[in-house]
């Protein structure tokens, strides 16, 4: 009798084994999106560029999920992802091994989930949804992406808690550890937003706070920003004004963030609003608080299922510190040849006006475009960008 009870037993723990492995997965993933661009006014001199530009549409990335089913709705995740150069094969994200993402936590159908982590803010997972720049990447982004609406940075050190959906509405919150014996503020990052969601109608809106370090020579050594949230700078230039890449030495980043789209059929048009503020101290190199206020229109055409046509413009002012205005129109065309491979064109037009601060002399200089995240500094107040790849999912 013992014999067989035992037996029993063995049998039924295999059984609860097989099951809870069943219950767990681990996905490997990816993207790759190649494209070649054409960008005039590329150089200080004016000259043209044309080169193999991955990572239009989306960053190109590598990586690894997983969930483990604990029982009683309760799941244990992960995800661990690089981003890379498609023509060097060098990691993004300054070299960062998961420079993506890398976080791990706990799931619940009834009470949300909790992660920590590198991870993105929730301005980038509730608001940027409902913009333009989700359905056709960077090209029409925010000039600049002084607002992160392209998600130019992640949080590193951060505690992230995402609600379940109640009637359409959802709330997320984030909170980054500075890291810093007795100096518990210093490079802190802090944010929330809320979205609902009924019918054809989905509205976001949230903020984001993030702090320098306090240390002078902490700023210096990482180049002006050392706080939890990576910092938005884009400039290719060195010597060049990026539009807000004379505030990396900011005392700390605030941006509100807020849109609404409607779906109609084969349409689908959002409006967004965004108010970026970057603020001084006595390490910033510049004495007035720098901000910009951002308003974005996007249309979006479904042709057929397999055929997207979208149309966007972005109206980026700042004031403050230096004054300067930049007009961008963006056009996009995607056809899916797959449900995992599309090809594509993107292009967008910007001009800019008034002054804009240099970073390296600290002057005001006439402002120059610069298209979306890009960091392509223009030699002059226009520059134009088309480019036409190929994307695939795995």
């Amino acid at each position: 009798m013992k014999r067989i009870a035992l037996s029993t037993l063995s049998l039924a723990l295999l059984g609860v084994t097989g099951m809870a492995h069943a219950q767990s997965s681990v996905t490997l993933y990816g993207l790759i999106d190649e494209s070649v661009q054409y960008v005039n006014n590329a150089t200080p001199k004016g000259g043209s560029l044309v080169q193999l530009f991955g990572g239009n549409l989306q960053g190109n990335r590598f990586g690894l999920k997983g969930t483990e089913d604990l029982g009683g709705g309760l799941k244990a995740i992960f995800q661990l992802e690089n981003g890379f150069d498609i023509n060097t094969g060098k990691l993004g994200q300054g070299g960062l091994m998961f420079g993506r993402q890398a976080y791990v936590g706990l799931a619940s159908d009834a009470f949300g989930t909790f992660t920590a982590g590198r991870q993105y803010d929730p301005l980038v997972d509730m608001v940027q949804p409902l913009t333009g720049d989700n359905y056709f990447g960077s090209t029409f982004a925010t000039p600049g992406d002084v607002d992160n609406n392209d998600n130019s940075f992640r949080v590193n050190n951060a505690l992230k808690y995402v609600s379940p959906v109640f009637g359409g509405f959802q709330v997320e919150g984030l909170y980054a550890l500075g890291g810093v014996a007795g100096s518990t503020g210093s490079g802190q990052t802090w944010s929330g937003a809320a979205t609902f969601a009924t019918g054809p109608i989905s509205v976001a809106g949230g903020y984001l706070h993030a702090d320098n370090a306090h240390s002078p020579a902490t700023r210096a050594a990482a180049g002006g920003w050392a706080g939890t949230a990576g910092g938005t700078f884009d400039s290719n230039f060195p010597a060049a004004a990026g539009i807000n890449s004379a505030y990396a030495a900011s005392k700390s980043i605030g941006i509100a963030s807020a849109a609404i789209q409607y779906v109609t059929g084969p349409f689908t048009g959002n409006l967004s609003y965004s108010n970026a503020q970057y603020k001084p101290d006595a390490s910033s190199g510049f004495a007035t608080t720098q901000k910009f206020n951002v308003g974005r229109v996007y249309l979006g055409y479904q042709v057929t299922p397999a055929a997207l046509l979208g149309l966007g413009y972005a109206y980026t002012r700042g004031t403050g510190d230096a004054t300067a205005t930049y007009n961008q129109v963006s056009l996009g065309a995607d056809y899916s040849l797959s449900k995992r491979t599309d090809l594509y064109a993107v292009g967008a037009w910007q001009h800019a006006s008034g002054e804009q601060r240099n970073p390296t002399t600290g002057g005001l200089e006439g402002a120059t475009a610069s298209i979306g995240s890009y960091g392509n500094q223009s030699s002059t107040s226009n520059q134009v960008m088309v480019s036409v790849g190929i994307r695939h999912k795995f």
